[in-house]
């Protein structure tokens, strides 16, 4: 009884309504956690509902907000929920998870999970944080008391568009439903103050070989955020941090772009450009628009092959624009002046061209 209430007592922010926020929701409002605040500004998809299982084919297209309240509370009708549809910044993340006993990562973009880290680190909010990519994932439990910190594990973060995301890597559906569930055990742990946490230990999980095994994460004592002389002590740019190109008036980054409008406008008049793919073959198998395929990371040794269209004008795209964006700088650093990119991506096609081409 005493565990009950203090669950009952406790509150949880939960990062993202997707993939790990699916079991994570539904198992803490199971288990009586009396508050849960969402934080999430996307709308529900088709593509999701392989591994967001808070979402049902009548929620496509509903705020995944509104479909996530409304689980919950057919689930635990007890519980409080209060939902946050917007991007988690560096301007509202230290006020929302410092409002939060516990603050439960479920992201799938290195900006926002150094961002969670570090405002939990500022609040003194413990992060409980797990993370998926195809058939691996990760648990630990981040800004303990006297624990390491994300940071630790990870000082710098990859060099864009190097780790795809999800969406763009895939992910075996029931992947997140093990590590989402593996996460809420550590949440409901940590809340009760019972077993040994994953303070200053890394979970990992192998799919395909179903192993799990544990590596020891130690608090760097040279951590900018937690360490002995913290350096950090206000939330900064973080998708500059990790160098994502930053959207602006002209464009990504200033690259050069052409719109979905402007290229089906180029394609009815029979002006084609020359159009290239930049993505993975298996995301050219689920959609494409029948461009010639070059993979972003093969694309440098691979440019003797594109010697026909130097002079000409070539569209580049991938799913979402990112990508791209960082083959046509490549593509312009070697001569190729009339690269541009396809704002949006395939994903821009499918919503105002063609709604046809599979989403993903």
């Amino acid at each position: 009884m005493a565990g009950q209430r203090k669950l009952k007592a406790a509150s949880v922010l939960l990062v993202g309504a997707g993939g790990l926020g699916s079991p994570l929701a539904m198992y803490l409002a199971a288990a009586g956690v009396g508050r849960l605040g969402i934080v999430d500004f996307d709308v529900v998809d088709a593509s999701n509902l392989q591994r967001q299982l808070l979402h049902g084919t009548s929620d496509i297209g509903r705020p995944k907000l509104v479909s996530a309240r409304d689980r919950i509370h057919d689930l635990n009708p007890h519980v409080q929920v209060d939902t946050y549809e917007t991007r988690l910044t560096s301007e509202n993340a230290r006020e929302l998870v410092g409002s939060y006993d516990l603050v439960a990562d479920g992201t799938d973009n290195f900006p926002t999970r150094y961002l969670v880290n570090d405002a939990s680190v500022l609040t003194g909010t413990p992060n409980v944080y797990a993370s998926i990519f195809r058939f691996d994932g990760q648990v630990s439990v981040f800004g303990a008391p006297d624990g390491p910190c994300y940071r630790c594990l990870y000082p710098e973060p990859p060099p864009p568009g190097l780790v795809p995301s999800c969406a763009e890597g895939g992910v075996l559906g029931v992947l997140p439903g093990i590590v989402g569930t593996l996460q809420a055990t550590e949440v409901v742990k940590y809340l009760l103050g019972i077993g040994d946490p994953l303070v200053g230990r890394l979970l990992l999980f192998d799919a395909l070989e179903m192993t799990f095994r544990i590596m020891n994460v130690r608090r760097n004592p040279d951590c900018p955020v937690c360490g002995d002389h913290p350096t950090l002590t206000e939330l900064i740019d973080y998708e500059a941090f990790c160098g994502i190109p930053q959207t602006t008036q002209n464009g990504t980054d200033d690259v050069p772009e052409m719109t979905v409008v402007e290229l089906k406008a180029r394609l009815d008049r029979g002006d084609p450009p020359f159009i290239l793919d930049v993505r993975k073959p298996h995301e050219y198998d689920i959609a494409n628009l029948g461009a010639r395929l070059i993979p972003v990371d093969e694309l440098a040794g691979r440019l003797d092959e594109l010697a026909a269209y130097r002079e000409a004008e070539i569209v580049v795209h991938c799913r979402s624009g990112v990508r791209s964006a960082n083959a046509v700088k490549l593509m312009r650093k070697h001569g190729f002046a009339g690269a541009v990119n396809l704002k949006g991506g395939i994903l821009a096609w499918s919503k105002e061209i063609d709604p046809r081409v599979p989403k993903y």
